[in-house]
């Protein structure tokens, strides 16, 4: 049940990626970070509200944990990878983004003592080659024409973020109901975002509504917050972060058969070669053979 989880969670920010990045002319980015967790939110508050006021003594008492949380996860995270994809292509936003099982790792043994084992360990490894040949299609060459840039930097230490937001999760606190937590860090990270919206309001750059930046905000708002964060949330604490993190690696293997189905490119080698190897590295880190 958690690596089904997991794999719908990637598979709906896969979908996110490719929409931000297409969007990235028409949505300015903290817009689209405050217009997603806010219709988010009125999404999700039938269902947390109640649960939000039924365990608020818990709420309370882990308010420092909660806020952390919602800064880290909702705020941070989406906000600078949306100004990312302003200035970065999306190979090299990709690539970066795919060290996140390596940073989830260090930060678990930096703040918890927790060790990857050598299966696990070469499990991310080939997993992270099998995204390196999808990103490269197939060509070592290309690695030595990208190029980094301001963008890139706002990508990693994006990733960081989300891997001190996984890593955190060991902290979650017993009694607090899961729809309840991602209420409270959802408010949070609203706060956090909603002073750096009304800057870039007044700087000029003004959402339109138009059809497009509708059916994107409900797609990221839906499928890329409450869902993904509820089946993100509930596998890490169920299998851990380290077991979890590889499963990053699947947000390239999707974005490329997203578009292959919906951009019409082609099947390429490197494609089936590249996913096996994340499919195998993935099975390597999950699967214990006694």
């Amino acid at each position: 049940m958690p690596y089904l989880l997991l794999v719908l969670t990637t598979l709906f920010w896969s979908g996110n990626f490719v929409i931000s990045r297409g969007m990235h002319t028409e949505i300015p980015p903290f817009a689209l970070s405050f217009w997603r967790w806010l219709v988010a939110l009125l999404i999700f508050s039938f269902f947390g509200f109640p649960k939000l006021w039924q365990h608020r003594g818990v709420v309370v008492q882990n308010l420092r944990f909660i806020t952390v949380q919602g800064i880290l996860g909702v705020a941070l995270f989406n906000s600078l990878v949306y100004l990312a994809v302003q200035s970065t292509t999306a190979i090299n936003a990709v690539l970066v983004n795919s060290c996140i099982p390596v940073l989830i790792a260090a930060c678990s043994w930096v703040m918890y003592k927790e060790v990857l084992t050598i299966r696990q360990s070469f499990g991310v490894c080939v997993s992270l080659c099998g995204v390196a040949l999808i990103i490269l299609h197939g060509r070592l060459s290309s690695l030595l024409s990208l190029e980094f840039n301001q963008g890139d930097v706002l990508v990693l230490i994006a990733a960081f973020v989300w891997a001190l937001y996984s890593a955190n999760l060991k902290r979650y606190p017993d009694g607090l109901h899961p729809f309840a937590y991602l209420s409270g860090i959802m408010i949070a990270g609203l706060l956090c975002i909603f002073p750096f919206y009304v800057v870039e309001i007044y700087s000029g750059e003004i959402l339109e509504f138009t059809r497009n930046s509708v059916i994107t905000i409900i797609y990221v708002a839906l499928f890329a917050s409450v869902l993904a964060f509820i089946f993100w949330n509930r596998a890490v604490r169920m299998i851990g972060a380290n077991k979890a993190g590889p499963f990053i690696h699947l947000m390239p293997v999707f974005s490329t058969l997203l578009a292959i189905i919906f951009l019409g490119e082609q099947v390429h080698w490197f494609h089936i070669a590249g996913i096996i190897l994340v499919f195998t590295g993935i099975g390597m880190t999950t699967i214990r053979i006694r």
